[in-house]
């Protein structure tokens, strides 16, 4: 059984609770993980660079000179992909496609090893709440002094919207805030620590418990 403590925002123990071994005592599988976040990272890819092919580039409806007589060797129009200023052959194209896809079920499991890890390493922390009474970036970052954080990024996964906390949160460079349902393997792998609150956790195991499985 994988036991833990739920905390206040002040680092004081609330109670204590059972995580669901399904979701966070997973064994370690860095295969699965980094399939799972190189698919991720292609999917979030922006094709940028494009070049014109002859056929787009404007221009070059003249013959540049006769056909013979120039002592030139034949050219037909000065858009040719051999001339200065014509179309490139085999550039870079907007159209490509890089998306992949993986199976909902190893996504989840990747998902739940990253999770198992964070539990494992004492960096998966749980508090009863995350609300804020006011903007306060200072508070903020007291709140996060208080908790078991030592150096490092840190990710926080909340239930619903909190304009309040997202506002707080928003000008610390080590810190990123999501909704439970945004969670992806990019940000789990890229913090050292994971906060999620109480109700967020709850609605952790609805998705991605026994029953989702």
């Amino acid at each position: 059984m994988t036991k833990t403590k739920i905390l206040n925002l002040k680092g004081e123990t609330v109670k204590d609770i059972t995580l669901d071994e399904a979701i966070f005592a997973r064994k370690e599988n860095a295969q699965l993980v980094s399939e799972a976040i190189r698919i991720e990272r292609a999917n979030i890819r922006q094709v940028i660079a494009h070049t014109k092919t002859r056929g787009e580039v404007s221009g070059g409806g003249r013959k540049p000179w006769k056909q013979k007589g120039t002592g030139n060797a034949r050219a037909g129009s000065s858009r040719s992909p051999i001339w200065v200023g014509g179309g490139i052959t085999f550039g870079p194209r907007n159209d490509r496609n890089f998306k992949l896809r993986m199976p909902k079920v190893m996504k989840q499991n990747a998902l739940k090893t990253v999770l198992s890890e964070k539990v494992t390493t004492n960096k998966l922390i749980i508090v009863n709440d995350f609300a804020l009474k006011e903007i306060s970036t200072k508070k903020f970052i007291e709140i996060l002094g208080q908790l078991p954080i030592e150096e490092g990024k840190i990710l926080i996964i909340i239930e619903k919207v909190n304009p309040e906390l997202e506002l707080s949160s928003a000008n610390v460079p080590f810190v990123k805030l999501i909704k439970v349902e945004n969670i992806n393997m990019l940000d789990l792998a890229g913090h050292d620590y994971v906060v999620v609150t109480e109700a967020a956790l709850e609605k952790i195991n609805q998705n991605f418990g026994k029953k989702s499985a």
